[in-house]
């Protein structure tokens, strides 16, 4: 019993730290995001315009009673693919009008959103909670990639083998990397698989999710259904 609510435990929090998942693209791209990776992201972004700190941030559906229907079976409690809203907070210096200040976070928070990620933002709520008394800090430059937990050797010409080495060879992604309680970084549900991966930052991560599934859907031996989950988001010096 002690085991079983350790690992629960343990799931709990990995579901939090990855906070939710994103649908990237429309109903037909068959790929979501991980809000932590997504976060990393837009931090990046906003740590690029002067006299603004930004603070609190999440993302989410910008309707939470809307429907949409994925084209491809969907990661668990994954969000379907409806328009998000990205939901912040942030500090800000009176060099400017804070007003000016908020619409150049806002715009770098929806540019990143949609020109890096892909994610179908159609709001982005902003609030100036904190007038600062200078510019705030640099954010700290990026370690490593985090490797997470170890990927398991897929079985040598199994249909999850060529479907790893057929997404590792798309040009971005940087490596599998799963995190939904396996390690796997290819998960197969009879003619279904999801694949858990990361991304080169300086690629644009919708475009090279859709080219991993086009690979993997036609490196497989039988014709499967592929959907991606993007679980990681990194800068490579």
């Amino acid at each position: 019993m002690t085991v079983v609510t350790g690992q629960l435990a343990h799931a709990v929090r990995q579901q939090l730290r990855l906070g939710r998942l994103l649908p990237v693209g429309g109903p037909q791209d068959g790929t979501w995001l991980t809000e932590q990776a997504a976060e990393g992201v837009l931090r990046r972004a906003a740590a690029g315009v002067p006299g603004v700190r930004l603070d609190r941030l999440r993302i989410g559906p910008t309707d939470p009673d809307a429907v949409g229907v994925p084209a491809v079976p969907s990661p668990p409690s994954a969000l379907p693919p409806v328009p998000l809203r990205i939901d912040a907070e942030c500090g800000a210096t009176v060099d400017e009008p804070l007003p000016v200040a908020a619409d150049r976070l806002r715009a770098a928070l929806l540019g990143a959103a949609t020109d890096r990620l892909g994610l179908a933002v159609d709001t982005v709520d902003l609030r100036v909670a904190e007038v600062l008394d200078g510019p705030p800090p640099p954010l700290s430059p990026p370690g490593k990639p985090d490797a997470g937990r170890p990927v398991s050797p897929e079985t040598s010409g199994s249909r999850e083998a060529v479907a790893a080495a057929a997404a590792t060879a798309v040009p971005g992604v940087t490596r599998l990397a799963p995190v939904l309680g396996s390690s796997r970084g290819v998960h197969t549900d009879g003619a279904h698989l999801r694949l858990e991966l990361a991304v080169a930052a300086d690629h644009h991560a919708l475009d090279v999710a859709r080219r991993v599934r086009t690979a993997v859907a036609d490196a497989v031996p039988r014709p499967v259904t592929v959907a991606v989950l993007i679980t990681a988001v990194d800068v490579i010096a």
